[in-house]
C-alpha cells in the first residue's frame, strides 16, 4: 500500500487532453512501477476540458526519492518528455499526502466499467486536521456513504521535505482529501439530492463541518481513463 502520495493537477493546452491520456496511458505506467512508483489513478476533469488530473503514489518517502530521478532520468522519459511537455501549461498544482482511510487497490486490474470520481478537498486551519478527521470519520463518512457515495480513500497532507525539488508540491497546503466513486452523473446528483433531504446533515452535520475549514471545499469530478486503476 501507498503511504506517500502525489494528487496532480495538469493546465493542458487547448484541446490537447487526449493527446496526453494517449500517450500517458501507453507510455509512462508501466515504466513508472519498474522503478518504485504507483500510478493509481489517471482522470478527465469533467469540468475543465483541458485539466488532466492523476494520482501517484510510492511505499515511502525513500521510495519516491529514487523512483522519480530512475524514472525522469530515464529513456522513456527522455524519449517522450517534449512531446508530453507540449500538451502542459502548468503541472505545479501536486498536493502531497498521505493516506488515513481506504486505497487498497491489491488486485485491482486496469480498466473496467466507466465510473465518476470524485475528489473532494477540506481545506483546513494548521492544527485542525485531527478534530476535523475525527468528526468526519464519525458523522460526515457514514452520511455521505449511506447516500450513495462508495467510499475509496480519505488521505491528508504529508509534511516532508521534497526529495526530487524538480516536481515541487504546495507546501502551503494543508487539505484532508474525500475520494468516492459513483455510477455515474445521475447517481452523484441523486445523492446530493438524499444529502440535502437529510435534516440532520443540513441543519447538524455540515455547520459544523463548515466552521472547521480554512475556506470552502473544493471538489473534482472526474472521469477515469481506460487504464485507471481507481474508478
Amino acid at each position: 500500500m501507498a503511504e506517500v502520495l502525489e494528487l496532480r493537477q495538469y493546465i493542458l493546452h487547448p484541446g490537447r487532453r487526449d493527446e496526453l491520456i494517449e500517450l500517458f496511458d501507453r507510455e509512462f505506467v508501466e515504466p513508472q512501477e519498474e522503478v518504485g512508483a504507483q500510478v493509481l489513478g489517471q482522470f478527465r476533469d469533467r469540468d475543465d476540458g483541458d485539466r488532466f488530473v492523476w494520482l501517484r503514489g510510492f511505499a515511502d518517502m525513500a521510495t519516491r526519492g529514487r523512483a522519480l530521478p530512475a524514472f525522469y532520468g530515464g529513456p522513456v522519459w527522455r524519449e517522450h518528455r517534449d512531446k508530453a511537455n507540449a500538451t502542459m501549461i502548468d503541472s505545479d498544482d501536486v498536493l502531497l499526502l498521505r493516506p488515513v482511510a481506504g486505497l487498497d487497490l491489491a488486485g485491482r486490474t486496469r480498466g473496467g466499467e466507466t465510473t465518476l470520481v470524485t475528489v473532494t478537498l477540506y481545506h483546513l486551519p494548521l492544527g485542525g486536521e485531527d478534530a476535523f478527521l475525527d468528526f468526519f470519520k464519525s458523522e460526515v463518512e457514514p452520511m455521505l456513504t449511506a447516500t450513495g457515495a462508495r467510499p475509496l480513500a480519505v488521505l491528508r497532507t504529508l509534511r516532508a521535505e521534497n526529495n526530487f525539488p524538480a516536481l515541487p508540491f504546495r507546501e502551503d497546503a494543508n487539505v484532508v482529501a474525500w475520494i468516492a466513486s459513483f455510477p455515474g452523473p445521475d447517481e452523484l446528483g441523486e445523492h446530493v439530492r438524499q444529502l440535502g433531504r437529510e435534516n440532520r446533515w443540513t441543519h447538524d452535520t455540515l455547520p459544523v463541518l463548515t466552521k472547521q475549514l480554512a475556506r470552502p471545499p473544493e471538489q473534482l469530478q472526474l472521469s477515469p481513463t481506460e487504464r485507471s486503476l481507481l474508478r
